[in-house]
């Protein structure tokens, strides 16, 4: 966790892989940032099959209350991230993204 990052009531990072949070973080309460994954297939899952990949916040991003990152995920330096956003994929830089999915819906203003 980087230098002057701040997390909100209720952050979960369950980090089975790592977790890399840059500076100037700010997130919300409820804030989720989930690296573990289990197949769909049947059988593995019964068997307790587990994955996980990183997730790397950068630096200066914002999450919402409530946001849930995914395995795998990168966002982007300056990012906001809107309130109870799903990120299903990586963020590029300077960019706001809501919804579930997560979609960017305009850059950042400088």
């Amino acid at each position: 966790m980087g230098a002057r990052t701040f997390a909100n009531f209720g952050l979960i990072s369950l980090d089975v892989a790592p977790v890399t949070i840059g500076d100037d973080v700010q997130m919300g309460p409820n804030v989720q940032l989930l690296t573990a994954y289990h197949p769909v297939a049947a059988g593995p899952r019964r068997e307790k099959w587990e994955a996980a990949s990183p997730i790397v916040i950068q630096d200066n991003v914002w999450l919402g209350g409530g946001v849930i990152v995914l395995p795998g995920v990168t966002v982007g330096t300056n990012t906001v991230v809107g309130s109870g956003a799903v990120v299903t994929r990586d963020l590029p830089a300077n960019v706001v993204a809501v919804g579930n999915p997560a979609r960017v819906i305009k850059e950042v203003p400088e």
